[in-house]
């Protein structure tokens, strides 16, 4: 379970399944979740939503309740607000440097901005992961 998730209770539909992405593209950003996760050993999230204001500090909150979030990369959208964060914890920040966030940010926003938001995460997480390396 990431952040914000709730647990779904059986005969309801879950939420995410009322947000921006089908079905399809849910899959293909829990594939490419899972990938990032086995091939770099850091823990990657997704959040599309609202965030407060200042939004930097919101989504650095939302990293903080991550499992792990020394080890945890958090990708925060918020397409109506037009905001995106990339925040890394202390032990993935060694792997991916600000600089390889900034240009896998620059990435997502182009996507953003072509009208693909399923595209634009699953191509930052593959960046990131690809920066980030293997395991070791």
């Amino acid at each position: 379970m990431t952040v914000g998730e709730k647990p779904v209770e059986v005969g309801t539909r879950p939420e995410v399944l009322d947000g921006p992405f089908s079905t399809r593209q849910l899959l293909r950003i829990d594939e490419a979740l899972r990938i990032a996760d086995q091939g770099t050993g850091l823990v990657f999230s997704v959040f599309v939503g609202g965030l407060d204001e200042p939004t930097r500090a919101h989504a650095e909150r939302l990293h903080s309740q991550l499992a792990e979030p020394s080890r945890s990369v958090l990708i925060a959208i918020s397409p109506n607000q037009r905001q995106l964060e990339i925040i890394t914890g202390k032990e993935a920040r060694k792997r991916i440097p600000d600089t390889y966030a900034k240009l896998a940010a620059l990435s997502m926003v182009a996507a953003f901005g072509g009208g693909d938001l399923a595209g634009g995460i699953i191509s930052g997480l593959d960046q990131l992961a690809s920066h980030a390396g293997k395991s070791i």
